[in-house]
């Protein structure tokens, strides 16, 4: 059975992906669905619904152009049902729009060790959002679940884990094992769609992995994507949390990055907000879709 509105806003937000809650707000006449109805839009499927027919195709629509335009936002749109969209119910429909933008990476942390625990803290406080995986389950700490953005895996072959992880993930490997973190790049640098693969370790051991992909037919183009030594080169030092604080820094600057190749035209979308004061939606809109409270 398929996911509900609300069901789906939690997953679609755990999953660092845009989407659009459309509701409903006001109506007046007849109307396929009553106010309050509510349903989510996502680049590529819709959650429940506010009545289909034309309506909910227009609303589809417009809110795949706001999912287009990338910005978080908030939107509202009247419709009128009979001249408009030719709906033979003939009512009117107000429809609020909330767009909640992507998190600006997906990222998947492997190891629990010391770096991994300074790291997160950090990570979390990004808009992002993160898959933290070991074997050991004791290694992750009791408030892992506190953390909105971050889901704590177990799993008895984390090399596998990688399949699961979408197009342009981010990668970092930090595991307790070398030859579980050769395994663990094998697999990225096989999928070729990484944005970015951070790796700690010596220069002896960073030597070694490359010799050993090369071996395993792994382009030089791929190997030389990688990142290692993981981090900033200006962010210096090896304690854990100066190591974090470092790969966090290079994360953010990468996804950074990402967003205005992205979106080229995005700096002059924002200045051309600038210039107007008015954000959201005005009082008078949403005045008179309230209804009048009676006197008591």
């Amino acid at each position: 059975m398929k996911m509900n509105w609300a069901s789906a806003a939690h997953q679609l937000n755990k999953q660092g992906q845009a989407y659009v809650i459309a509701t409903i707000v006001g109506v007046t006449g007849s109307t396929p669905r009553n106010s309050g109805t509510k349903m989510v839009i996502s680049r590529d499927d819709i959650f429940d619904t506010i009545g289909g027919g034309h309506l909910e195709h227009k609303v589809i629509k417009h809110a795949h152009q706001l999912l287009t335009m990338g910005d978080a936002c908030q939107h509202l749109e009247h419709f009128q049902l009979g001249a408009q969209l030719g709906q033979c119910c003939g009512g009117n429909a107000s429809v609020l729009f909330e767009c909640f933008s992507a998190s600006g990476a997906n990222i998947m942390l492997f190891g629990a060790g010391h770096v991994g625990k300074a790291l997160i803290p950090i990570l979390a406080g990004l808009p992002c959002s993160i898959t933290w995986v070991d074997s050991r389950a004791e290694q992750f700490p009791n408030d892992v679940d506190n953390y909105h953005n971050v889901t704590a895996v177990v799993s008895e072959n984390p090399a596998e884990e990688v399949s699961l992880m979408s197009v342009n993930s981010y990668y970092i490997v930090m595991t307790h094992n070398h030859q579980l973190d050769y395994d663990i790049s094998h697999n990225i640098l096989k999928r070729a769609d990484f944005a970015y693969l951070g790796l700690i370790a010596s220069d002896a051991k960073w030597r070694r992995f490359q010799q050993r992909f090369q071996h395993r037919d792994i382009a030089k183009s791929l190997i030389d994507k990688m990142n290692c030594p993981i981090g900033l080169a200006q962010v210096q030092g090896k304690l854990p949390m100066e190591v974090a604080v470092s790969v966090a820094g290079e994360i953010i600057q990468r996804y950074q990055a990402a967003q205005v190749l992205a979106n080229p035209n995005a700096n002059k979308q924002k200045n051309a907000k600038s210039q107007s004061t008015k954000q959201g939606i005005a009082w008078q809109e949403l005045k008179d879709l309230v209804p009048q409270a009676k006197a008591c």
